[in-house]
């Protein structure tokens, strides 16, 4: 009897509970398939006297394959020594240029003869591994055209150029990208280290500003607070001076009242020779207003210390404005070149900031205004 006629035609293993449609095709219950149109599902009825012919006529060659194998998909590699359904390939032997799934591969663990296969995860394109020119497996990699080829290829097309083993190749090419990585993360540290030091610096610099413009801010408040004072100095010896003649003033206005009175009875007399004589004998004043030590300050004498600390005000302003463009200016060309400049320290970039001859407001012109 011929029993691939009792094979299911879709798993192509010997019918599981055989079914017939009414086109005349016989399926595993679980295979069923048919190309006929039907207005209505035909209805499936087990064919007894098929499933009894196909238990009679099981042999161990064409047992309906265990549930535990897998069958080769669409995007699976199938075993090549498989015949009708192919299962799913476990390994690919480069020798051998074939893939093999557990059962047929068994051979090249069991057997001595395969020891110097080499096996590798299923692939579909063992070809590619052979020579398209002597059809021999490429085991060497020609450095000067950059391809792989066979040892006949050596000695005939390329036997004056740079060749070697591909696996010695392929060692290479992993020493290359391993230094290669190693050189990065030297890069990367040296990197980190650079950014730490920035970060350094940068504080560094944040705090030695902070100090200089508190020490300018506190500068400027002791000779504020020294203008203040010499202005109050002043101010008192003014006052004292001005009370004092003040009081001058109002001792000559009553001793000029007393005169007047003692004048008003003479100024009675019809005798002007009389009271000319009665005058001459009383006593004159002394440092009249108009004696030449009375003087009088103007009101505005300060005009000129006002209009000194402006002036020093405004060169002051000028200058840090200067100063702080400058160095604005320094940033931004750092900030500018610093990823095309080779690893650097920060601070070696970084112009000093330095306000201390701007200390010397003496030079502005307060000090010679006091």
């Amino acid at each position: 009897m011929n029993h691939e006629k009792l094979c299911c035609s879709v798993c192509l293993d010997l019918v599981k509970d055989p079914v017939t449609i009414s086109c005349g095709h016989n399926y595993c219950m679980s295979c069923i398939k048919c190309r006929k149109i039907f207005i209505l599902r035909p209805e499936l009825v087990k064919n007894t006297m098929l499933a009894e012919l196909v238990e009679d006529s099981k042999i161990p060659g064409i047992q309906p394959a265990p549930a535990d194998l897998c069958y080769a998909g669409p995007e699976d590699v199938s075993c090549d020594a498989c015949t009708g359904k192919k299962l799913k390939a476990l390994k690919s032997c480069l020798v051998c240029l074939v893939s093999y799934c557990k059962q047929h591969l068994q051979p090249h663990y069991d057997s001595s003869a395969f020891d110097k296969h080499k096996l590798i995860k299923p692939s579909n394109r063992l070809k590619g591994n052979i020579c398209s020119t002597h059809n021999e497996m490429m085991k060497m990699f020609c450095r000067t055209d950059q391809k792989c080829i066979c040892y006949l290829c050596c000695v005939n097309e390329h036997k004056r150029h740079n060749t070697i083993e591909m696996q010695k190749e392929f060692e290479v090419i992993l020493q290359n990208v391993h230094r290669r990585i190693q050189t990065k993360e030297g890069e990367v540290n040296v990197l980190r280290k650079e950014i730490e030091e920035i970060l350094q610096s940068s504080d560094s610099a944040e705090k030695d500003i902070e100090t200089i413009i508190n020490e300018l801010v506190s500068f400027i408040k002791e000779k504020g607070s020294n203008l203040k004072q010499q202005i109050n100095f002043q101010q008192k010896t003014e006052e004292r001076r001005v009370n004092k003649l003040q009081n001058k003033l109002k001792q000559e206005i009553t001793e000029l009242k007393r005169q007047e009175e003692e004048l008003k009875p003479l100024s009675y007399t019809v005798d002007h020779t009389e009271f000319l004589c009665s005058y001459s004998q009383i006593p004159k004043l002394t440092d009249s207003i108009d004696s030449p030590s009375f003087r009088i300050c103007p009101v505005k004498y300060l005009d000129n210390l006002e209009r000194a600390v402006s002036e020093a005000r405004d060169k002051l302003k000028m200058f840090l404005s200067e100063e702080w463009n400058e160095q604005n200016q320094l940033l931004g060309r750092i900030s500018h070149h610093f990823f095309t400049m080779p690893p650097c320290s920060f601070i070696l970039y970084t112009a000093p900031f330095s306000l201390s001859h701007a200390y010397n407001i003496t030079q502005i012109g307060v000090g010679q205004a006091v």
